[in-house]
C-alpha cells in the first residue's frame, strides 16, 4: 500500500511563526501503511499489523499503537520536504515507508525546528526523528563541545553524506573550497554538523567567516540567491538537489568536493533499545529485500548507500 500522508493544513504554512514551538510545529503526516510488502526475503507476504515479520521486535507500546511518531525538520529536500501538493515526500518518508512495512506500523511524521528534535525525542514527544541527522559521538552523549546539554540518544546509521558548498550560479565570488570562505559571509542551518564545519574553519581563517545560522536551510538560501552571502553549506544531497531544481537549475551550482563524509542516524532515546534494535533489524530487512536500493535510486543518492545498518558509528 503507497502512503497517504494527510495534507498540511494551511494555518500551519507559516512554521517560522511558532516560536514557541521548539520540537514540533507541524501537522501529522502518515507515511507509512504497514499493509502489504515483500517480506525479507522478496516475497509477498501480508505484513498487517502482527502479520509483519519484525512485529514481534517492537516494544509493545508501539505494538498497542500501531504508530511510531517521527520528529523531523521537512524543509530539506530531496531528504524529507513538502512536494507541490503539501504532502511529506522525500528519501526518509520513503524510507520510513518501507520500514514500516517491515514492522507492521505507520510511521508518522510531525514537523519541528532541527534544533529541538532531540529533545523531543527525550522527552517523549517524538519515538525517533528522520531528519538528515548526522550521528556523531557529541550527539550521542548529548554534548555541546564539552558541555553538557541533554541525554543524548542512540542512531541507527543508514545512510552516508558529506557537506557541499552551494553558491549562486555561475559562481561569481569564485569558490572552491572552504579556504575561500575566510573573510566571507555563510548561511546555514543552525544546529547542524554544516555549522560546526563553518565554525571550525573560520578559527583557522586569518579574516573569520561571518555565519549566518537560521532555522530552516530555505532562509539560508535565500541568503544566497539575494546575494547576502556567498554560500550555503548543507549536506551533499540537498545541495545538489537545489542546484539542480531550484529556478529550473538557473540559480545555484555545488562547487568543490563533497567534505568529511558522516553517517546519517535515525535517533532513538538510550532508554529504549528495544525499539532502536527493532529498527536496526528493519533497516537491515529492506537492504536485503531491495527496497532501501529502489528507494536510493529514485532520489539518485545510491552513492550514499550504506551495506548494513550500525548503532552509533557516527565519531
Amino acid at each position: 500500500m503507497t502512503a497517504t500522508p494527510t495534507r498540511r493544513p494551511a494555518a500551519r504554512r507559516s512554521r517560522t511563526a511558532a516560536v514557541g514551538a521548539i520540537a514540533v510545529a507541524g501537522a501529522l503526516l502518515l507515511t507509512a501503511c504497514g499493509d502489504q510488502t515483500d517480506g525479507a526475503d522478496g516475497g509477498d507476504k501480508k505484513t498487517k499489523g502482527s502479520d509483519a515479520p519484525l512485529f514481534d521486535k517492537l516494544p509493545k507500546e508501539i505494538q498497542d499503537k500501531g504508530v511510531i511518531k517521527v520528529g523531523s525538520d521537512i524543509a530539506y529536500a530531496p531528504v524529507e520536504f513538502y512536494d507541490d501538493k503539501d504532502q511529506v515526500a522525500g528519501i526518509d518518508p520513503d524510507l520510513a515507508e518501507a520500514l514500516g512495512k517491515q514492522l507492521g506500523v505507520e510511521f508518522e511524521f510531525e514537523n519541528g525546528t532541527f534544533d529541538g528534535l532531540v529533545t523531543g525525542l527525550n522527552s517523549g514527544r517524538h519515538d525517533i526523528i528522520m531528519s538528515a541527522m548526522t550521528d556523531t559521538k557529541e550527539r550521542q552523549e548529548g554534548k555541546d563541545g564539552d558541555k553538557k546539554v541533554g541525554d543524548g540518544a542512540d542512531f541507527v546509521d543508514y545512510f552516508r553524506a558529506g557537506s557541499s558548498i552551494l553558491v549562486k550560479k555561475g559562481n561569481p565570488e569564485g569558490i572552491k573550497s572552504l579556504d575561500d570562505l575566510c573573510g566571507e559571509t555563510v548561511a546555514l542551518q543552525r544546529g547542524t554538523a554544516n555549522e560546526d564545519l563553518a565554525k571550525a574553519q573560520s578559527k583557522k581563517c586569518d579574516k573569520p567567516i561571518k555565519i549566518l545560522d537560521f532555522e530552516k536551510d530555505t532562509e539560508a538560501l535565500l541568503q544566497v540567491k539575494q546575494g547576502r552571502a556567498v554560500a550555503d553549506i548543507n549536506d551533499f544531497p540537498v545541495a545538489a538537489y537545489n542546484a539542480k531544481t531550484s529556478g529550473g537549475g538557473k540559480d545555484f551550482e555545488v562547487v568543490g568536493e563533497q567534505i568529511d563524509a558522516a553517517p546519517y542516524g535515525i535517533a532513538v532515546s538510550k532508554k529504549n533499545t528495544e525499539l532502536r534494535d527493532a529498527i536496526k533489524a528493519a533497516v537491515d530487512a529492506v537492504i536485503k529485500n531491495g527496497e532501501y536500493q529502489k528507494v536510493l535510486e529514485k532520489w539518485e543518492v545510491t552513492n550514499g548507500a550504506v551495506e548494513e545498518a550500525t548503532v552509533n558509528g557516527g565519531k
